[in-house]
């Protein structure tokens, strides 16, 4: 899995003019998800983003998590964040999960971190064409891959 991280201080999705998910101050999260990925990558995933903590604070150092700013996350599917570009213009996707491993996955991990920030997360709507919104706060953006933890 991979997850783009931004902090924000207002993110919103729209599918066809319908608002699907709007925050505040808290984490646009943009989930790629590939076929190699499992239950443990999803954990080991929302453990990160829960607790990280890039947003400032007395000093103006990046030590306060969601959890001490009372934060939310939009959370976002995005197949595209597998794409290979090392031949020719036209990016593949072939390391993207299909819908039928993806959705569950994403599913999942919507209800991991609600569970793990204790509040609702917003999403996206898997698959759909998205208009994401956002006002980004630093700008602060982290990019993890579970294929590399260290």
């Amino acid at each position: 899995m991979r997850a783009i991280i931004q902090r924000v201080t207002q993110a919103s999705c729209r599918v066809d003019e319908n608002i699907t998910g709007a925050i505040e101050q808290g984490l646009l999260v943009f989930l790629g998800i590939e076929d190699a990925d499992t239950v443990e990558d999803l954990d080991w995933l929302a453990q990160k983003i829960a607790g990280i903590r890039i947003f400032s604070d007395e000093q103006d150092l990046m030590n306060k998590s969601l959890a001490d700013i009372d934060g939310n996350i939009l959370l976002i599917s995005q197949f595209t964040l597998f794409a290979a570009t090392k031949k020719g213009n036209r990016p593949g996707f072939t390391r993207a999960a299909r819908p039928d491993k993806a959705i569950p996955l994403y599913e999942s991990m919507i209800k991991k971190l609600s569970t793990l920030i204790n509040k609702d997360v917003q999403a996206g709507i898997f698959g759909a064409d998205m208009k994401i919104s956002l006002l980004n706060d630093g700008p602060v953006t982290i990019i993890i891959d579970t294929k590399n933890k260290e």
